[in-house]
């Protein structure tokens, strides 16, 4: 028999992957490879570790594969909290996969310029430079599509959180800010030029990493806390 708590530490277990997983390939590589203002030394970082770019795109795979599984988890512990919100959870966290794996599709065409395909010499360096800076922009907006997504679903999820009685109630007020965060994250950087330079932008999203890293930490750690909490 699948207990609650067991339910809860597969949970965890998916979030801890979609978090360690969007860490490597959204933070950690192109903090290492990607240079906007420098075509010249992007297009040398990523030829000389091409290896880790690879990992980028597996590690990004991997994360939204778990981040498929999660919802669901999810779905089977709170369902009795809200079924509707539990619900809307799912199809709201559900639909970024998609857009999420096509936008990927700009990371695979990184790769292909990088590795010199034979009908690419009709190019010179400067202008597969170019393709490629413009490829990783394209990317980094089709992010912001996803973002979207990876807001809108937090709302019912920190509503659930929120009203379950099993898990911090702290958490869920994080995780709905975390939503609001994400919105106006997204917003900004579409409607205002520049966003990224002003401070606000490097903490609107704190709400929701805060709210996720713990209620992942909490479901694998802790579980959940009401003993008599029912599961269909």
């Amino acid at each position: 028999m699948i207990t609650p708590n067991k339910t809860a530490r597969l949970a965890g277990f998916f979030y801890l992957i979609v978090i360690l997983t969007g860490l490597f390939s959204l933070m950690y590589v192109p903090s290492k490879l990607i240079v906007w203002e420098n075509p010249v030394l992007t297009f040398q970082n990523i030829s000389s570790s091409v290896q880790l770019f690879r990992l980028s795109i597996a590690s990004s795979i991997i994360c939204y594969i778990a981040f498929t599984l999660l919802p669901f988890t999810l779905y089977q512990l709170l369902k009795n909290v809200d079924g509707v919100y539990a619900k809307l959870m799912v199809i709201l966290a559900l639909i970024s996969i998609p857009i999420s794996f096509i936008n990927l599709q700009n990371k695979f065409s990184v790769l292909t310029i990088i590795e010199g395909a034979d009908y690419l010499k009709v190019f010179d360096v400067k202008q597969l430079q170019a393709q490629m800076m413009l490829l990783l922009s394209s990317y980094n907006k089709g992010l912001l599509i996803a973002q979207v997504f990876w807001g809108l679903w937090l709302f019912p999820f920190g509503y659930l959180v929120y009203k379950s009685g099993f898990l911090p109630k702290i958490l869920g007020v994080f995780l709905m800010l975390g939503c609001f965060g994400y919105l106006i994250n997204v917003f900004g950087r579409t409607v205002v030029s520049h966003f990224s330079d002003y401070s606000i932008s490097n903490y609107i999203t704190l709400p929701a990493t805060i709210g996720e890293i713990g209620t992942c930490l909490w479901l694998l750690l802790a579980g959940v806390r009401n003993k008599n909490l029912n599961q269909n």
